[in-house]
């Protein structure tokens, strides 16, 4: 029984891991920022004292939409971009796989603020995973004023749609692409 939970768990982690952190086609971008710039609007309404981290913080990424199922064995993938300064300075994904007593399926957003700019760089510099002394707080009125940073970072999440029992172990694992990618032109060889 263990090793087919232990199969299926990384079943699903490869899925997850197969998905592109940047769209591929224009329009795909185009429908993430849009869906961004949503998520944020969502939040600021849900919680105006949010802008105070939006304010204050280096950078933060955006997850507008992340989709999540389970029956036992669980996992969940998600996309959005990351900002340093108020510029969008790249993209970045989630996965997650949980195992436990969990069942049912459900979407929500997450913002991650980055007190400095050290904190963004872990976050940019390869494949970053949350440890487990980080919080994420469910957005509502109030619930800014009472957060501050752990480890560098202030997460936020909003839940969206769905129904999800959920009593399990999970990890977020984060994937980053920047934006634009600087490329060594080729050099001309005179004769």
């Amino acid at each position: 029984m263990n090793v087919r939970l232990a199969i299926l768990l990384l079943c699903m982690v490869g899925v997850g891991a197969g998905c592109a952190t940047r769209p591929a086609a224009p329009s795909s971008r185009n429908l993430l920022s849009a869906e961004v710039q949503e998520a944020i609007a969502l939040f600021k309404v849900r919680d105006p004292g949010i802008q105070a981290f939006f304010d204050r913080s280096y950078g933060y990424a955006v997850l507008p939409r992340i989709g999540k199922a389970a029956w036992v064995v669980g996992g969940a993938f998600g996309r959005g971009e990351v900002f340093a300064g108020g510029t969008k300075v790249g993209y970045c994904s989630v996965s997650q796989a949980s195992v436990g007593f969990s069942f049912g399926g459900q979407y929500f957003r997450e913002i991650i603020f980055f007190r400095d700019k050290l904190d963004l760089n872990r976050f940019t510099m390869g494949d970053f995973a949350f440890s487990g002394q980080v919080n994420a707080v469910a957005v509502t009125a109030g619930a800014a004023a009472k957060s501050d940073y752990q480890d560098g970072m202030a997460v936020f999440i909003a839940p969206d749609a769905g129904l999800m029992i959920d009593v399990s172990i999970a990890g977020q694992k984060f994937e980053y692409d920047p934006t634009y990618v600087l490329r060594e032109e080729p050099k001309t060889v005179l004769p």
